[in-house]
């Protein structure tokens, strides 16, 4: 009967010696700061995706701050601005969060492995993945070189200025196809289209298609053609065409 008494209480004593003294009293406020900061993160998450999307269906001037908010799931737009400063310093991030990891991807794609263009796999798969993943995006670019500029020409300039140096010094370095450098400009701007056009107006392409562009078939197929047309556009046929007179 002692054994027995003695043993259920013996577990309970060493439960408490283990987590009580060198468990919850150590870890109890690493977690809760750690809860904190991903709810903060979260927050913010959810402000720039709310962002997004209003600011890709309406623009800059088209948006209140009280939308974005109810979006966001806050309480009311006060919460917003203990994230971002003002409603431009909210357009101004969720350009950068969009179009970091595209300038990234771009510069990457000439050291991925030797020989690598834009029309390699490894650009054309994850680009393709990325912009599947944020369809918006190309439509908020889109709007912010049409629309957006007149209200916030420094803003948009200043934000998209880094995705066309890096794409005509990745065009500069990779292009054996006979391109001028007079040439790398439009080459860069038919790729851009060609890349992010088709995401832009998938809309249009389901409504006169009947098709859905953005489905996983039409996806994969939009990755093969990439390549291919991507490929051949850069390297050419080695023959330039006659410059005009």
């Amino acid at each position: 009967m002692e054994l027995a008494v003695y043993g259920a209480r013996r577990r309970p004593v060493k439960a408490l010696t283990d987590a009580g003294l060198l468990g919850y009293r150590r870890t109890m406020p690493r977690r809760t700061a750690t809860r904190r900061r991903a709810s903060s993160t979260s927050t913010r998450d959810l402000i720039l995706e709310a962002a997004g999307r209003r600011f890709a269906e309406r623009g800059f001037a088209g948006v209140s701050v009280r939308e974005i908010a109810t979006d966001a799931g806050l309480k009311n737009q006060a919460s917003l601005y203990h994230h971002f400063r003002d409603k431009r310093a909210l357009y101004e991030a969720v350009l950068a969060r969009g179009i970091e990891p595209i300038v990234t991807l771009v510069a990457d794609s000439r050291s991925h492995h030797a020989g690598a263009d834009v029309g390699d796999p490894f650009f054309v798969e994850r680009l393709v993945d990325y912009l599947a993943a944020h369809p918006h995006l190309p439509r908020l670019l889109q709007r912010a070189a049409l629309e957006d500029r007149r209200q916030l020409p420094s803003t948009v300039a200043r934000s998209l200025r880094p995705l066309y140096s890096e794409g005509v010094r990745v065009l500069a370095d990779m292009t054996d196809g006979g391109w001028e450098a007079a040439d790398l400009l439009h080459l860069g701007a038919g790729l851009y289209l060609l890349i992010f056009g088709y995401f832009a107006n998938a809309p249009l392409i389901e409504a006169v298609s009947g098709r859905d562009p953005l489905s996983a078939p039409a996806i994969a197929r939009q990755r093969r053609f990439l390549r291919i047309a991507l490929s051949r556009l850069v390297a050419g046929d080695g023959a330039s065409p006659a410059a005009p007179k």
